[in-house]
């Protein structure tokens, strides 16, 4: 099914909703703690930043969970139970002393490559990182279905009863050309979805972002006004900076009339466009395919750095972005590729050569700080007296001293996914792998 019946098909799922559990029909609700890591990189800014993670230990593996399918997105930690997605489109609830699976919720069959026009990930199931919401009690998922069909799906954490499922396809574009890849954000009891394409950037898709109520209900929407592409598929997803949403989108197809492609957007929360970034070079890095789309937007202090394909990072005003050319400051930086963490005046970011440290004065110029001399071209994040990065060439987690980027300790995990990125809690990391779940212990 193409997208010229959106409003029709998404307006008749929204209606029906499947409604399971009797508490949390009743409004039950469950808080999250200091210990939780309830989304992508623990919170809506994506610090990945675990304040209360114990001090750095001797790494060892103290589980794998074995499951239906590969974990891309990164795993959460609610209420003591590890929560998993795989690209078979279940959702598992784990113990996190053993890695037992607790209960399992099958949201329905994947799409397969046969079917698909081009991508290099099979069964394409559940592929971004879920969203815990707390009045609710549950985590919310985007399935892809075969046929091209995209569900959202809310999820009892407590009992795995499926409670919410609306269709909420991308607006424009043929639906089976797209991939979801990005985090789900939540925020004001809505859950945003962003849409890019399949790896190949074939056929017609354009890069949007969907969103729903809790309830599955009142679905709204926003897509780049390009012709193609412009996907909007950096792992980190939407970035809450106080009332606005932050997006980075990929290359357009366009190399004359500029269409808001390569670019950090700021969103309203009813998704209109309400701001905008593009560097001057934006002719020639969608000619080049060397766009801003595959990194989120960083927040650090009172700006947001971007850093994409071509490697420059541009400083911008985080209240003004500066629309195209208007950056504060610009310097080279890296390839990055990911999604970012920040402690303090600080953001480590992923590197396609390894994570680099990078500070911004008060003035907007960016530093670089270190560079690590490995390969780890994982999503960092932050906690017990280290930076968290995955090589997920290799299969190697590493902990990195925050002061110099050296080694402090590392561990095998086995193949993980691109992009992959440690979730902290207690004394333990979390990474998805390629067959499910690894825990590794003395985080």
């Amino acid at each position: 099914m193409n997208g010229t019946g959106f409003r029709t098909a998404i307006a008749s799922a929204a209606a029906v909703l499947i409604i399971v559990s009797p508490a949390a029909a009743a409004g039950h609700s469950r808080p999250v703690v200091a210990s939780d890591w309830p989304t992508y990189h623990r919170d809506n800014a994506r610090t990945g930043d675990a304040a209360d993670l114990a001090p750095l230990g001797t790494l060892g593996m103290a589980w794998q969970a074995t499951l239906d399918g590969a974990v891309y997105g990164q795993p959460l930690v609610v209420g003591g139970q590890i929560l998993a997605a795989t690209e078979n489109n279940t959702v598992y609830s784990l113990d996190p002393a053993t890695g037992a699976t607790r209960w399992s919720a099958h949201l329905g069959e994947p799409a397969r490559r046969a079917e698909l026009p081009c991508g290099n990930i099979d069964p394409l199931g559940i592929t971004s990182t879920m969203v815990y919401d707390p009045a609710t009690a549950r985590v919310y998922a985007l399935a892809e279905l075969t046929g091209g069909q995209h569900v959202l799906a809310g999820v009892n954490v407590g009992t795995g009863a499926v409670e919410v499922r609306t269709e909420l396809e991308p607006p424009r574009g043929d639906w089976i050309a797209h991939q979801q890849r990005g985090a789900l954000t939540l925020y004001n009891g809505r859950v945003y979805v962003p849409y890019g394409g399949l790896a190949g950037d074939c056929a017609n898709y354009i890069g949007s972002v969907v969103s729903a109520t809790t309830a599955g209900a009142d679905p709204i929407s926003y897509a780049v006004p390009t012709t193609r592409e412009a996907g909007i598929w950096a792992p980190g997803g939407g970035v809450v900076d106080g009332p606005r949403l932050l997006y980075s989108v990929g290359n357009g197809e366009s190399t004359m009339a500029y269409d808001d492609s390569d670019s950090v957007l700021a969103l309203s929360p009813d998704l209109q466009r309400v701001d905008l970034f593009a560097p001057d070079t934006w002719a020639d890095d969608n000619a080049q395919d060397l766009d801003l789309g595959s990194s989120s937007p960083t927040l650090l202090g009172d700006h947001v750095l971007a850093v994409g394909k071509r490697g420059t990072g541009y400083v911008l005003r985080h209240d003004q972005l500066g629309g195209v050319g208007g950056q504060l400051a610009q310097a080279e930086i890296c390839k990055s590729f990911g999604g970012s963490a920040t402690s303090g005046d600080t953001a480590y970011l992923p590197c396609t050569d390894g994570p680099a440290a990078v500070r911004v004065d008060e003035n907007g110029t960016p530093q670089v700080v270190w560079r690590a001399a490995l390969s780890a071209n994982g999503s960092p994040t932050v906690g017990g007296g280290a930076v968290w990065v995955v090589d997920y060439n290799a299969g190697v987690l590493y902990a990195l001293s925050p002061a110099d980027g050296s080694v402090r300790g590392q561990l095998d995990l086995g193949e993980v996914p691109h992009f992959a990125s440690p979730t902290l809690s207690g004394d333990h990391a979390y990474v998805g792998t390629m067959t499910g779940v690894a825990a590794v212990s003395g985080a």
